[in-house]
């Protein structure tokens, strides 16, 4: 297959190796003219280091051209970024199916992405992929298990049979929304797993905080419209614990240095790529105070992040909360 990749950073090259090395051609676009040169040149990405890229990846800064022949659309920016990119490319969707790869919210609306497309092209077919995946791992082609979700079950089965193969399982779903929002919300416990560790708490305390707080994303999730069992599946508990406990996540990392005790400025230089957490935090934030729901993590790290509570108070403001039963 033509396949386009809409996004040159990790997790968009990450998926453009497995995908060529399936046999398909991929053209992937980058606002970047460097980024395009070591792709094509040098046959590398800057963020995986480990791996050469194939011959069937190419780069271009062109959207036509990348769209012309494609027919899926992998769109893999950064979540700030995807309207203002869709916008420039919507014109050569048509009826290709438009799959989104990023996980997060557009934060001046509290959208999720595919209300944001929608909104742009309502006769979009959307589908979303998502789970337990860090482009590192993929790229070496790790064993991987994701979930493709649309309410177009041809679009869900087409994204089983293109990525399906010994190394990555793809389950389907018709929960866009749920899948969608586990792979937001989860960045925000990720980072509070990245402060714990930072200022020197242990296994006791990841543990409460993934329970913890894949209760706060469900709970949120179903009243965003989101199915409560998908939050147990792979984009919800799947990714939180993979999110939360390896090195691999920036998110993590984020909040590992924000608990050393960096500024949010010296920590995105440090970490130097998009910290999706970041913006989630303030969109969780906003949704939990719109529909009234107790988030007591979220609203915690909130206070941190933009109120600059000290994180060792943050733990004992959360520990020493009411009372409740489980």
């Amino acid at each position: 297959m033509n396949i386009a990749v809409i996004g040159s950073g990790s997790w968009g090259v990450a998926l453009a190796i497995h995908l060529a090395k399936l046999g398909n051609n991929i053209k992937i676009w980058s606002f970047d003219e460097e980024e395009k040169r070591i792709i094509n040149e040098e046959r590398r990405c800057k963020f995986l280091p480990n791996v050469v890229l194939q011959d069937n990846i190419k780069c271009y800064t062109n959207f036509e051209e990348v769209l012309k022949d494609a027919e899926i659309i992998l769109h893999v920016t950064p979540s700030k970024f995807t309207r203002n990119v869709f916008k420039q490319y919507k014109e050569y969707v048509g009826n290709k199916p438009v799959i989104i790869c990023s996980k997060g919210f557009e934060k001046e609306s509290l959208k999720t992405l595919d209300e944001v497309i929608r909104e742009e092209m309502p006769s979009a077919r959307i589908g979303v992929l998502s789970g337990p995946s860090h482009a590192e791992e993929v790229s070496l082609g790790m064993t991987t298990v994701l979930v493709a979700a649309s309410k177009d079950e041809e679009v869900r089965n087409k994204l089983q049979e293109i990525f399906m193969c010994n190394e990555m399982r793809i389950y389907t779903s018709d929960d866009v929304k749920g899948v969608e929002l586990g792979g937001a919300l989860k960045n925000i416990i990720a980072f509070c797993s990245g402060v714990a560790s930072g200022i020197g708490l242990g296994d006791n305390t990841f543990a409460a905080l993934i329970t913890r707080g894949l209760s706060e994303i469900a709970r949120l999730g179903v009243e965003l419209g989101g199915n409560k069992e998908t939050f147990y599946g792979l984009s919800g508990l799947g990714d939180l614990v993979v999110t939360c406990l390896s090195e691999h996540s920036r998110n993590r990392k984020a909040g590992f240095l924000i608990g050393k005790g960096k500024s949010l400025e010296e920590t995105q230089k440090e970490v130097g790529m998009v910290i999706e957490s970041i913006d989630n935090i303030e969109v969780a934030y906003e949704l939990c105070k719109l529909h009234k729901i107790e988030m007591p993590i979220v609203e915690t790290v909130y206070k941190v992040i933009y109120e600059n509570l000290n994180p060792q108070d943050a733990v004992i403001e959360l520990m020493t909360r009411d009372k409740k039963s489980e």
